[in-house]
């Protein structure tokens, strides 16, 4: 492996003097409802982030397979959208020191770039890593949030009972960080919000809010949620509206819901996927039943007051 310390640049002095814990929420291949694109969005907007490190993209990302932006005008390129993963410095509501780290998923380099993420742990006296991202569920928007949490020890997530058994799925870069820090005998978890599947491709702002309160019950750090509350109102009113237009997504959703009462009613199941009495909707059904219901709904989203 090559040195770890030549991946990324330190923007500012480090040192252990000012402990904290560190988020994760590096975009990956799956983060239904963008729980963590608009949650790193909020705590950056609403907070005072200082740039601790930065990490040298150009060895991390396949720019072909996943092409940056750039803004063309009349007869020159103006702008390039470049992208960047970063490490940033914050302090909660209380003036406890945090630290995020944001960006794309890394296409190369995993096992060095966690070990880049460990190191810088290490010299800012990391206690704690968290992490939080969305996946698709077959689950209705109008009930509580569910999630499925994780940790390197059972301690850190208390009674939360997963809906999961063994599985094998496609790894993702902040999985593995979290399993080489248990290997090292390191805390960390995670959290992953339950997002209804017609909402994968779309702003939903309520599991944001959901993986924000999981994380402020799990590091006791006073997170700002004023502004997120606020999205999130917003938001359930304007799915509320599309649902209201769509006989088709009614009747999805009506489905879902009693599958849901069933479920916390106690009847035995093999998952939230499937009840006894009912057979609920593919992902490609719902897809093709909710194709216009969900570009409607990422449109209404793109509103920043969304």
């Amino acid at each position: 492996m090559q040195n770890p310390s030549d991946l990324y640049r330190l923007e500012t002095d480090v040192d252990a003097s000012r402990p904290g814990v560190l988020l994760v929420l590096l975009g990956g291949f799956v983060d239904a409802g963008q729980i963590q694109e608009t949650l790193g969005s909020h705590l950056l907007e609403t907070g005072d982030p200082e740039v601790v490190a930065s990490f040298d993209v150009d060895q991390l990302l396949d720019y072909r397979g996943r092409r940056p932006a750039m803004v063309f005008d009349t007869s020159r390129w103006v702008e390039y959208d470049d992208p960047a993963m970063l490490l940033h410095r914050l302090t909660d509501r209380d003036g406890q020191t945090y630290y995020l780290l944001t960006g794309p998923e890394p296409d190369y380099q995993w096992e060095r770039t966690v070990e880049a993420v460990r190191e810088l742990a290490d010299r800012l006296g990391v206690t704690l890593v968290v992490s939080a991202h969305g996946i698709p569920m077959g689950v209705p928007h109008t009930r509580p949030v569910g999630m499925t949490a994780h940790a390197t020890d059972d301690t850190l997530i208390g009674e939360a009972r997963s809906p999961f058994g063994r599985v094998q799925v496609p790894a993702s870069i902040g999985a593995l960080l979290e399993l080489r820090l248990g290997e090292l005998g390191r805390q960390a978890l995670g959290f992953a919000v339950h997002v209804p599947h017609y909402l994968a491709t779309a702003e939903w702002a309520e599991g944001s809010l959901a993986a924000l309160n999981a994380v402020t019950d799990a590091t006791g750090l006073n997170l700002p949620n004023d502004e997120l509350v606020e999205r999130a109102r917003v938001n359930q009113q304007a799915i509320a509206a599309e649902v209201a237009n769509s006989d088709e997504a009614r009747q999805v959703i009506t489905a879902l819901e009693q599958q849901y009462d069933a479920f916390v009613e106690g009847q035995e199941r093999p998952s939230l996927l499937a009840t006894e009495t009912s057979q609920i909707p593919s992902a490609d059904e719902l897809g093709a039943e909710f194709e216009t219901f969900l570009r409607s709904v990422s449109d209404d989203e793109d509103d920043p007051q969304a």
